[in-house]
């Protein structure tokens, strides 16, 4: 045991592992938010054109051997817990529960500052813990992560590979990009899951996106890019993040584009189809090659971010870690800290 903890946590947002759970999973994320069931059926199909599942789930599970050895090193049992699907948080606190633990240490899959990336994992847990009960062991959530040293090497080289694939690179100029101006063949185009504006503005989630977009650029030697945003779900009539990364792309005069899907450290569905279906259309459509970079979960460098921001919580002297003028985020996010809008 580390530090008075019990265990790790690996919390997810979750996802359908067979077809016939996509539209009850689909349900379940949207409850509450008055989605029409024709927009759900639609979401449901860009499911099934995938084989019926989410590559999250798999995903997960390879992530969890990864770390496994970290933290047998610390004395901690790894355990995996969801926001939205199967094994779900509330199930997964219940056996931690029967198995003693009354202290874990939890990683969130999400870089950043935001109330769906950051606050409701916070209140989901809470949740959770409420209905379990009394037994239920405290959860301390990790710290956001969108600066540290892993999390922007492991981007780096998933962006260096692509690159590579295209057989191109971004330039050497120093300046940054913000328009859909062109200094070289090859746009380079950090993607994010889109909120809206009013969300963005009582959040730091636009501005962490864009930390680690500049930080990820710098790392790989790519001088000219843009951030877009990608996967809005909300009304027509709701302002939200843009530009949309389809819309760069088809504005875009490079010969080729490489979509990074900073916003996501696991693939997913809002990957597989935003990015590799839709987006790839829309550079397809303009005569554009295409290449997207791998989300970054089974690289080592973020597998021992995780082991190493374990290690900050659970171990003392352990340095904190981060790049950029930010600093490292506190290990207590602050009140009042991305809240509901």
């Amino acid at each position: 045991m580390a530090g008075n903890y019990d265990a790790f946590l690996l919390v997810s947002f979750g996802g359908p592992e067979k077809a016939e759970d996509v539209v009850p999973f689909l349900k379940r994320v949207s409850a509450g938010r008055g989605i029409p069931e024709q927009r759900l059926q639609a979401v449901a199909e860009h499911y099934y054109a995938a084989g019926g599942a989410s590559p999250l789930p798999a995903r997960c599970r390879e992530l969890l051997a990864l770390l496994k050895p970290h933290m047998d090193a610390l004395s901690l049992p790894v355990y995996w817990g969801n926001r939205n699907w199967h094994p779900l948080l509330e199930d997964t606190l219940a056996e931690l529960a029967r198995a003693g633990a009354r202290r874990v240490v939890a990683f969130v899959t999400s870089a950043y500052g935001g109330y769906s990336s950051c606050r409701q994992y916070l209140e989901d847990i809470a949740s959770a813990r409420a209905k379990v009960g009394p037994s239920a062991p405290e959860v301390d959530k990790l710290r956001l992560f969108y600066n540290h040293p892993g999390w922007v090497a492991a981007w780096a080289k998933s962006l260096s590979a692509s690159l590579a694939s295209l057989g191109d690179s971004a330039g050497a100029s120093t300046e940054v990009i913000s328009s859909t101006e062109v200094i070289s063949s090859t746009e380079v185009i950090f993607s994010a899951h889109s909120v809206p504006v009013a969300a963005a503005r009582s959040s730091p989630y636009e501005p962490h996106v864009l930390e680690t977009a500049r930080l990820v650029a710098a790392s790989a030697g790519v001088a000219s890019w843009q951030l877009a945003w990608q996967s809005r779900s909300g009304s027509p009539s709701q302002p939200w993040l843009g530009p949309d990364v389809t819309e760069v792309i088809a504005a875009s005069k490079a010969t080729s584009v490489v979509v990074v899907p900073i916003g996501f450290a696991i693939e997913n569905m809002e990957v597989v189809h935003d990015l590799d279906v839709e987006a790839a259309q829309a550079a397809s459509a303009s005569g554009k090659r295409f290449a997207r970079a791998e989300c970054v979960s089974a690289y080592p460098e973020f597998v021992g971010m995780v082991a190493q921001l374990t290690r900050e919580r659970t171990c003392a002297g352990e340095a904190k870690l981060a790049l950029g003028a930010d600093g490292p985020w506190p290990d207590t996010c602050p009140v009042g800290h991305c809240p509901r809008t």
